[in-house]
């Protein structure tokens, strides 16, 4: 059974840069769609970038230009550049693949 194990958040200020990474158990080849979310204080899960198998990726508007999201099939992993970051975008970010499978989630906070 596939497991997702995201490392590398942090507490950083604003402006600064992070990458988290998400390691799977298992090939992640045949998964058309792996992503990762962000759930803030109260809030509910919500999309910040995602990348099919074929590459193609999509982003939240609050993160385009500033995130971008890399898969690495060989090595099993995805991973999330985080550029310029603001207070908002503090929250749990948790690694997801199309088959259902979460991460625990990393904690990401932004404050100065």
């Amino acid at each position: 059974q596939l497991q997702l194990v995201e490392s590398g958040g942090g507490l950083v200020q604003p402006g600064e840069s992070l990458r988290l990474s998400c390691a799977a158990s298992e090939t992640i080849f045949p998964i058309v769609l792996m992503g990762w979310y962000r759930q803030g204080p109260g809030n509910q899960r919500d999309m910040v970038a995602t990348i099919t198998n074929g590459g193609t990726r999509n982003y939240a508007d609050s993160v385009a230009g500033r995130f971008t999201i890399v898969r690495d099939n060989a090595a099993r992993r995805v991973y999330l550049q985080m550029n310029n970051l603001k207070p908002e975008d503090t929250g749990v970010y948790y690694c997801h693949a199309g088959t259902g499978c979460w991460g625990r989630g990393t904690q990401v906070t932004v404050s100065s």
